[in-house]
């Protein structure tokens, strides 16, 4: 049998920023479901400083596609080569490098390489693979240049917020709650639909109907993945409201002394444009940011205070 031929692919970008930021942007990937539509988590494994292993999971069209993605960070270059181990075919292998030339004080050149090998190098399988990364490659170069262009701005359009509850309650049986997300509807007086598709264990997709603050009714649409042995969930709406471009958020149960700590947390990349379209004129991504954390925050504690008392009611009847 003959050896697979590697298949080569480049493309580049230029963006209006300095090499640095855009660096730093490849380089924390924890943060990517923010700013990339597909990415929808991303776990860091390992990581020592120069080398790190990471899981992540993206959007491929229907599907929720998960794969372990080996990193050397060479920030000295201005580098991160990778190489992806790939679940199943038709890419045998995947590796590649981001590299980052600065252009001047405020602008650089991007690039990302692939080389790839598909299965006894099927001229077909090697086809649908180069199409696939040519599209995804071009896509996330062009997003990429959009973020760092914004990067004096990203301060005030990136918002986190975090609520906690504490309980002495059993800590499986609020996380029994929080993964029964079908059931919502009928204890959470904000939601009022939700359609659920669990194809592999623990990978939900989720649409979800419920009510804001002023009382609209609103959709969204997340992906979530579910953690039951370390009893967290993570998930990234891919349907958001208006005021966001982003959010992604995790449910998590952390034992103490004294019981439970009960932990909402949301990142939220504000949609700039949306912002007095929502808020009104003269609105500005502070208003914004403000109104989201309550907005989110009431939602959560409204969630997590039902959780808890779904704990301590299943208690009773056992």
């Amino acid at each position: 049998m003959a050896d697979a031929r590697v298949h080569h692919m480049i493309h580049e970008v230029v963006a209006a920023a300095p090499a640095g930021v855009v660096y730093g942007l490849i380089a924390d990937a924890t943060r990517w479901p923010l700013f990339f539509p597909p990415c929808v988590h991303v776990e860091q494994l390992d990581f020592d400083g120069t080398r790190e292993r990471l899981r992540m999971w993206v959007t491929a069209g229907d599907e929720i596609k998960s794969w372990v993605s080996s990193r050397y960070l060479d920030v000295e270059r201005l580098q991160v080569e990778f190489t992806m181990d790939l679940p199943a075919a038709p890419a045998e292998s995947m590796v590649g490098i981001w590299a980052v030339e600065p252009l001047g004080d405020s602008s650089c050149r991007v690039t990302l390489e692939h080389a790839f090998t598909v299965a006894d190098d099927d001229p077909g399988a090697a086809a649908w693979v180069e199409a696939a990364t040519v599209a995804n490659s071009s896509s996330q170069l062009d997003r990429l240049a959009d973020i760092a262009e914004r990067w004096a701005r990203l301060d005030d359009l990136v918002w986190s917020f975090e609520d906690v509850v504490h309980v002495n309650a059993p800590a499986e049986l609020v996380f029994d709650f929080l993964y029964r997300v079908e059931n919502w509807p009928a204890g959470l007086p904000h939601v009022n639909r939700i359609d659920l598709a669990e194809d592999a264990p623990g990978v939900q997709r989720v649409s979800m109907g419920s009510l804001s603050l002023d009382g609209g009714a609103h959709s969204t649409e997340s992906v979530r993945i579910c953690f039951p042995g370390a009893q967290r969930i993570v998930y990234k709406q891919t349907h958001t409201s208006p005021l966001m471009a982003a959010h992604s958020g995790e449910w998590s149960i952390e034992p103490d002394e004294t019981g439970v700590n009960l932990i909402s947390r949301h990142d939220v990349l504000l949609r700039e444009e949306a912002v007095e379209q929502v808020l009104g004129r003269g609105a500005d991504a502070l208003d914004a940011g403000r109104h989201l954390g309550e907005a989110l925050g009431q939602a959560s504690l409204t969630v997590l205070r039902h959780a808890t008392q779904y704990a301590l009611d299943s208690v009773r009847v056992l």
